[in-house]
């Protein structure tokens, strides 16, 4: 695989090679952290352009691939159009420094390969896409949905599989997957138990499909070891999260444990549910100076402002953390 090269061409290069992406003939990997950019809104649910522009920005400035726009970034509450156009301001403001991972969803496998056509021509590296899973399926009837929208584009493609009410893509479906769609280089997991799975996908893959860790990077420290490319989590401490990265994978485990049980707590309370998870990303974000606004679009879980002065509390103690580290 292009990141397991870059790894190994980088010790004789004369210069430094950012190691969460490599371009090999072309094409861009990721390795690394690759954080979903949450799409902020304004008080009256437009678009907020600039604020997205700063989050691209800080993004692209420590290092790192980004993705958008995914369920981090409520696409499920976009149109057609502002989808087209976050991407397209991401690719703009990006400006070839970092891989752009343009996320193609929908429920129709011919919908999603006209998405991630349409992405590929405005210049996004890579294309991810999440399995429905609100209806029930069969391994074959998902391997036909990947398949048709792999065929649709000449980049590599990144599948994301959540369901949290059955299983998940396992090793035989991505090896067959790989086998018959060369462009399909890498699969998001988001569940526990990960580890005797990761095993069984090096096994049968071996390093032809690169795995990413998401729900937050969660399950990142016994993943790591593991052979994990990256985590996908949010933005608001993706650079914390980049420095337990690096620790765990360079084997500095001490201070990887360290720093990821100070992100523990904020870890837990926010992905209790998906939308109290945005909730707290854009307080965080605002609180970064990121974003004007931390509006996050109707439907959404309103908190009480018991959950809220919780949120605010561990958002104060992560930043403290992060602080200790120079990180702001």
């Amino acid at each position: 695989m292009e990141g397991a090269f870059c790894s190994h061409f980088t010790a004789f290069l004369p210069w430094p090679l950012d190691m969460n992406w490599c371009n090999i003939r072309g094409m861009k990997s990721i390795h690394g952290v690759v954080p979903v950019i949450p799409v902020p809104f304004a008080d009256d649910e437009s678009i907020d352009e600039p604020s997205l522009r700063k989050a691209v920005d800080f993004v692209a400035e420590k290092g790192l691939a980004m993705c958008l726009p995914a369920y981090g970034g409520e696409f499920y509450k976009l149109s057609e159009a502002e989808r087209e156009f976050v991407i397209g301001v991401a690719i703009e403001q990006n400006a070839g420094r970092m891989p752009i991972l343009a996320q193609a969803n929908h429920g129709s496998a011919k919908v999603a390969a006209e998405f991630a056509r349409q992405y590929e021509s405005m210049g996004a590296d890579i294309i991810s896409f999440a399995i429905p899973r609100q209806f029930r399926s069969t391994g074959i009837d998902v391997l036909r949905f990947c398949g048709e929208i792999a065929d649709a584009v000449s980049i590599p493609v990144l599948i994301q599989d959540f369901n949290p009410g059955g299983p998940t893509i396992d090793a035989t479906f991505i090896s067959d997957l790989h086998r018959q769609h060369g462009n399909f280089k890498y699969a998001k997991l988001e569940e526990p138990l990960i580890i005797d799975k990761l095993v069984r996908i090096r096994d049968q893959v071996g390093d032809a499909v690169g795995i990413l860790e998401g729900w937050g990077g969660m399950y990142m420290l016994e993943a790591i070891p593991l052979g994990i490319v990256g985590i996908m989590p949010g933005v608001p401490y993706c650079d914390l999260l980049d420095h337990i990265y690096k620790a765990r994978e360079s084997g500095d485990d001490d201070r990887a444990y360290d720093l990821f049980a100070a992100a523990m707590p904020m870890m837990f309370f926010s992905l209790q549910d998906l939308e109290l998870f945005l909730q707290v990303e854009k307080r965080m974000m605002v609180r970064r100076g990121l974003f004007e606004s931390s509006h996050v679009r109707n439907l959404t879980f309103t908190q009480t402002e018991d959950v809220l002065r919780h949120a605010e509390f561990l958002i104060d103690q992560i930043l403290r953390v992060m602080k200790d580290e120079d990180l702001c």
